[in-house]
């Protein structure tokens, strides 16, 4: 059955509500006769956006902080895979967008002088990162995107789930979806945006919502369509350590403000403000040496904790915690993953009419490791660039960004290079049906044990065989939970492949078998059809 949203096929459809997807749905509704729709699993407001604690990393002062600056420490953190054509884009337009943002509607924190307030993170230079409540920026962010796409005249198709994109004559012309009665439908546009996040569903602790399945890049994946970096899985190193889910997170912000890591033993033994890679090395091989499950983090020297940090108050207290007085249990978690669906620098995949932004995409930015902060601020930039390529009548990519490790060939001079890499084949596989709950809790403790934080050649075997069981449960049904199994186990045979792949240790991958980086290996492994 197809679908048509309001009685005419979309220019573009935009697949999920967080700050990359609505950022497009703002823009592309401002764009003289382009009809746009979104589609999205859950509510409008109830994207990973509304989870993201840190805040928006982007020059809003000039007294000594520059553009330079955050973009020297955004390739340092993305130990030499970071494309800098695409970072100096998100650098140098990063300012124009939070202004843009705060124009519709979004109240970030400011001083008694009615200043933005700006805070230091881990691995940045300067104060440069902007909050809202302290540490519920995401929150503040979703709600004045949402309120401005209430007030276009988008058509939103909420509690929706894209099962595969539609592929005709080598063109993306929609997706097929389930509506929220589970029937299927085809949607189609012109062009679609995918703008879904990413998949922290892959591994048992995660800060990202039950709904970060990886649905857009597994649909990618399915499609033959060119993807890399995604061996690259940031683990935030400071989550509680709490039964909740998704873990709470104790904020980069609390270390910027002072907050130590202490060891079983309470003893500092790391600099709190090195990048996020750093910090979860640091903390797991210190709970393996001491045979520990959680560390600590003092924040007991904070003053106004409460009134300062009011979201992390509320988490900390509900696992009765006192800030004041008490540490705070932490442990890494799964929370962000650094490549994805390849694009040039408008956000152009290969396969046309196809587009990403945001978590899903791999624009190069981040490279083997994203910068505190800089998640946000990569989907408000590449977003309105998206809308105004499309606008401008472009359908395909250019070999611009780290679209060049496919297109560019000779002509890519220093940017990073492509290797194709090849995942087993699956399709032998005897099938043996098993609920896809128990699937998914098996999915994500053979992630965790075997392509977490610290890695081998050993244990990414076992991971992969434990995918190997779990693919043969999938029956092939159709309903979303079992759909969003498959996207998990199809993200996460990508992200074992690569890691295989990648013999060395650079960024957020850590093989503890080959622990040292290989320049050799300064390259993107993709996988392509």
């Amino acid at each position: 059955m197809s679908v048509d949203p309001g009685g005419a096929e979309l220019d573009l459809l935009v697949l999920g509500s967080g700050v990359a997807g609505l950022s497009a749905a703002v823009r592309a509704a401002a764009s003289p006769g382009m009809r746009v729709g979104v589609l999205t699993k859950a509510a409008l407001d109830q994207a990973a956006t509304r989870w993201a604690q840190g805040g928006v990393a982007a020059v809003l002062s000039t007294d000594e902080d520059s553009t330079d600056s955050h973009l020297a420490d955004t390739l340092a953190a993305g130990a030499g895979l970071c494309d800098v054509d695409a970072v100096r884009v998100m650098v140098d337009e990063g300012p124009a967008r939070v202004h843009e943002l705060i124009a519709l509607g979004a109240v970030f924190d400011r001083d008694q002088r009615g200043a933005l307030e700006l805070a230091r993170e881990g691995g940045h230079s300067w104060p440069r990162v902007v909050h809202a409540g302290g540490a519920a920026t995401g929150v503040e962010v979703e709600r004045a995107l949402v309120e401005a796409v209430h007030a276009t005249a988008a058509a939103v198709l909420e509690g929706w789930f894209a099962l595969d994109l539609l592929v005709e004559g080598g063109h993306c012309a929609g997706v097929v979806a389930l509506d929220r009665n589970g029937r299927r439908h085809e949607v189609r546009s012109t062009h679609v945006l995918l703008a879904t996040g990413g998949g922290g569903q892959l591994y048992a602790v995660t800060t990202n919502p039950a709904e970060s399945t990886g649905d857009g890049l597994a649909m990618a994946l399915r499609a033959g369509v060119a993807t890399a970096d995604v061996e690259f899985v940031q683990f935030h190193p400071t989550a509680l350590h709490h039964p909740s889910a998704p873990r709470p997170l104790l904020s980069e912000a609390l270390r910027g403000h002072g907050a130590v890591v202490r060891d079983a033993k309470g003893e500092r033994f790391v600099d709190e403000l090195v990048t996020r890679d750093q910090l979860s090395r640091a903390i797991t091989s210190r709970m393996i040496e001491q045979g520990v499950d959680h560390l600590w983090l003092d924040a007991t020297g904070l003053e106004r904790f409460d009134l300062r940090f009011p979201t992390i108050a509320a988490s900390v207290r509900t696992a009765g915690l006192d800030p004041g007085t008490d540490w705070l249990p932490i442990a890494p978690a799964a929370h962000y993953l650094c490549g994805g669906v390849l694009t040039d620098l408008d956000g152009a995949t290969s396969l046309p009419g196809l587009w990403a932004c945001g978590e899903v995409a791999c624009t190069g930015v981040h490279g083997a490791n994203r910068l505190a902060s800089n998640s946000l601020l990569e989907g408000m930039v590449f977003a309105p660039r998206v809308v105004e390529a499309i606008a401008a009548g472009r359908n395909g990519p250019q070999a611009s960004g780290a679209m060049r490790a496919v297109l560019a060939g000779e002509d890519a001079g220093d940017a990073v290079g492509g290797q194709v890499v090849h995942s087993e084949a699956w399709f032998d596989l005897a099938p043996a049906p098993r609920p896809a709950g128990e699937l998914r809790v098996e999915l994500q403790q053979c992630m965790t044990a075997g392509a977490g934080v610290v890695r081998t050649a050993g244990s990414l075997h076992e991971a992969r065989e434990g995918l190997r069981g779990v693919r043969r449960g999938i029956a092939g049904g159709g309903g979303r939970a079992e759909a969003e199994v498959l996207n998990l186990w199809t993200v996460g045979d990508a992200v074992v492949t690569a890691a295989l792949a990648r013999t060395e240790s650079r960024g957020c991958h850590w093989r503890d078998d080959h622990p040292q980086t290989d320049p050799d290996q300064r390259v993107r492994l993709v996988r392509t059809r």
